[in-house]
């Protein structure tokens, strides 16, 4: 599989980041209380694909339930443009929707049900491996 070079970030331009990942991208849509809120698509990819470029310094972290997933949002325009999910700590999930769309050639959505959480998890855990 052929990985390109993503860029991303967040609504002010405080947060910017790269991702590697297909131009031909698989992203999930979970139907938990913050994702179905915020209309999050993730695009879960290991740690080493994805670089923060700027903005460490304007985000803000925000935890909850579990404690497990690390939610950051820049504290300028409080977009949430990735963060470290708790089904997949050793990666990043990336937002689909922060990404600049010139690099990405198509967006398949796959349901994450919540509801049914161990299954989802087990399906999509191998994501964030190398």
């Amino acid at each position: 599989m052929k990985l390109v070079t993503h860029r991303g970030g967040c609504h002010c331009g405080a947060v910017a980041f790269e991702v590697e990942a297909p131009a031909r991208l698989t992203v999930s849509d979970c139907n938990c209380s913050i994702c179905r809120m915020s209309a999050y698509q993730h695009l879960i990819v290991p740690r080493a694909r994805f670089r923060l470029l700027k903005g460490a310094e304007s985000l803000s972290e925000y935890r909850f339930n579990t404690g497990t997933a690390r939610h950051l949002f820049c504290r300028h325009c409080g977009v949430k443009s990735f963060y470290v999910p708790r089904s997949n700590p050793d990666g990043y999930s990336v937002n689909a929707r922060c990404l600049d769309p010139s690099t990405i050639e198509h967006i398949e959505v796959e349901l994450f049900d919540d509801r049914d959480r161990a299954a989802a998890e087990a399906r999509i855990r191998s994501l964030s491996r190398p």
